[in-house]
């Protein structure tokens, strides 16, 4: 049975090229609507960016994460914006990019 890290991971690797979900939204579909702190501490020692996206991952509001671990905020943003994601007064707009989970 896979541990707790390893689900959000797996949900995680699911996110589509240019869109974003939210920690609440990971939490819940790994299993655990109570995890979205696990999901942010999973995501901080992402063992494989590569093959993880955790840069998808924003808050509720589409703010990127002042703690991103794989080179700050600006980078999750420039990493995001080359995917075609857009910001507006430093949020995602969520209507349009907000993965639906499928």
């Amino acid at each position: 049975m896979a541990n707790s890290f390893e689900k959000i991971y797996e949900t995680v690797k699911k996110i589509p090229y240019g869109k974003v979900a939210t920690y609440g939204q990971i939490a819940l579909l790994s299993g655990n609507p109570n995890w979205s702190r696990v999901v942010g501490y999973a995501l901080h020692v992402n063992p494989d960016p590569d093959s993880i996206p955790c840069f998808r991952v924003v808050n509720r509001f589409g703010e990127p994460s002042s703690a991103f671990a794989f080179g700050g905020k600006n980078m999750q943003i420039l990493l995001l914006e080359g995917e075609g994601v857009e910001f507006t007064d430093g949020r995602v707009d969520m209507e349009k990019f907000l993965w639906d989970g499928k």
